[in-house]
């Protein structure tokens, strides 16, 4: 499958976002793996229809990537009822930007409250429409070069679209909380900052679903290895 590299940011939210929790000295550490649970995946190809000088003649379908081990990259891990003792910090914008006529990176976190800088580096016009229902929707022109600030109030998983290059997707998380985070290329994960408790973990996946899983955290680091397969 694809081995695009990601930035390590979006593999732990608290780094990407600049966030901080009211951690005690005390708080463990959950660091997990998700694997597909299927048989060998067939790379997939979308056909490019339009802008071929910048965007190429197709593009490898992202909408599950696995690693040569199975490791599901893109799978977005939240805590369902977190502990009460954390608190947001200043964040800095969110930034996803169009490169060749794709979103990098497909999936991103922003705190309820924050901003997403959509960017555009290609040479050419997108535009951004959005799917929401907690959210106000926006549908913008974006040109080339142009930065385009959106605000995200209400936690939800948005799906982000181009219209103008109709293989495009990308997801915007808003997180009502800090633990949150982005399984890496090998379908790695960490949430820090966790204090001692049993805690359901919920591992969602744009293709294969809402999984979700028990956990318990002492004062060392809690290991979870998760499944996820076609539904």
């Amino acid at each position: 499958m694809r081995a695009t590299l990601l930035s390590p940011a979006i593999v732990c939210c608290l780094a990407a976002w600049g966030l901080a929790l009211a951690a005690p000295a005390w708080a463990g550490t959950i660091r997990g793996t998700v694997r597909f649970a299927g048989g060998a995946l067939e790379q997939k190809k979308l056909v490019v229809t339009v802008d071929q000088s910048v965007c190429g003649k197709d593009k490898d379908a992202e909408d599950l990537v696995v690693s040569a081990d199975k490791g599901v990259r893109n799978v977005v891990v939240s805590l369902q009822r977190p502990p009460t003792d954390w608190k947001w910090a200043v964040a800095s914008p969110v930034q996803m930007d169009q490169k060749q006529c794709v979103f990098v990176p497909r999936v991103v976190l922003v705190p309820a409250g924050g901003t997403v800088e959509f960017l555009n580096g290609d040479r050419l016009l997108h535009n951004l429409r959005s799917q929401t229902k907690d959210n106000p929707p926006f549908n913008r022109t974006q040109p080339k070069g142009r930065t385009i600030p959106i605000p995200f109030r209400a936690p939800e998983i948005i799906r982000i679209d181009c219209d103008l290059h109709p293989w495009m997707r990308a997801w915007v998380v808003v997180a009502e909380h800090p633990f949150y985070a982005v399984t890496g290329e090998q379908g790695e994960f960490v949430l820090d900052n966790v204090p001692p408790g049993t805690y359901t973990l919920r591992f969602w996946h744009e293709s294969l679903g809402p999984v979700t899983r028990a956990v318990t955290v002492n004062t060392g680091p809690a290991a979870v290895s998760v499944e996820m397969g076609r539904r």
